[in-house]
């Protein structure tokens, strides 16, 4: 029969009672993994816009004020060129290390956004804060190339080719880490992986000692003893008829009359 699994509150809490050094275990397991939570290794990011600026005009000296979409789309194309594998392989050769994050100037939303204003964000988290603000310097380095070298491709003039502008310089900060939060995570994954494992312990062993006790009660099966025949004994298929012959008379006549 298969064994029912504890549903009621009261079968729980008893199972969980029955169980208790899983739920001990479960607890310490939380504590180790609870350490790294309140002692967290200290991380930086690292955040820096840059621009990408139209040439200078007769009808437009201000570069700044000339911030067209058609800019943004072509500093959209090339973050997506540094977003492939083939980008990301050319950032870590290039000497970027840390977890970056290249994000364009979003004018519309999260469910529909517009890429009109050719800005960017780049942003790198690192446990050094010097190693940030170098991988940050690194990604804009390697975008400018990428934009070199795509009016290169084009033939565009020098006076008349776009220009990238860093509006606010790398700068690390020290990130700061939610506890509470973490915490109530890691509380949260210890009390339901404990009772999982007490209910499961709890069911094997049950299972266990019952088929046990079920092998005690049949008891051991004894085989039938069979008779050995000697030289001396009468075989078996002989001894009916040897006593059939042996009776006395007055007893066959009595069967005889009866």
């Amino acid at each position: 029969m298969k064994e029912r699994i504890p549903v009621s509150p009261g079968e729980l809490v008893r199972a969980l009672r029955r169980r208790w050094y899983v739920l001990v275990l479960a607890v310490l397991v939380a504590a180790v993994g609870a350490l790294p939570v309140l002692r967290p290794d200290p991380t930086y990011l690292s955040s820096a816009i840059v621009v990408l600026k139209p040439p200078v005009t007769s009808t437009q000296p201000n570069q700044l004020a000339n911030l067209q979409p058609p800019l943004a789309a072509v500093s959209y194309g090339v973050v997506q060129q540094l977003g492939s594998p083939a980008g990301a392989a050319e950032l870590k050769a290039a000497g970027v290390t840390g977890t970056y994050r290249m994000t364009p100037r979003n004018s519309g939303t999260s469910v529909t956004p517009r890429h009109l204003i050719p800005s960017l964000q780049v942003q790198v988290e690192h446990t050094d804060a010097a190693a940030a603000d170098a991988s940050v310097r690194k990604i804009i380095e390697v975008y400018t190339r990428h934009l070199t070298d795509l009016q290169t491709q084009q033939g565009i003039p020098a006076a008349s080719r776009m220009s990238v502008d860093l509006l606010v310089p790398p700068a690390a900060v020290a990130r700061t880490h939610d506890k509470v939060r973490a915490l109530a995570g890691v509380a949260l994954v210890a009390g339901v992986g404990g009772m999982a494992a007490a209910l499961w312990t709890d069911r094997a062993l049950t299972r266990r000692n019952r088929r046990r006790r079920e092998r005690a009660d049949a008891g051991p099966q004894v085989p039938p003893v069979v008779p050995v025949e000697t030289e001396h004994q009468i075989p078996l298929r002989f001894q009916d008829s040897h006593h059939s012959h042996s009776r006395p008379r007055s007893a066959k006549a009595e069967s005889t009359r009866g």
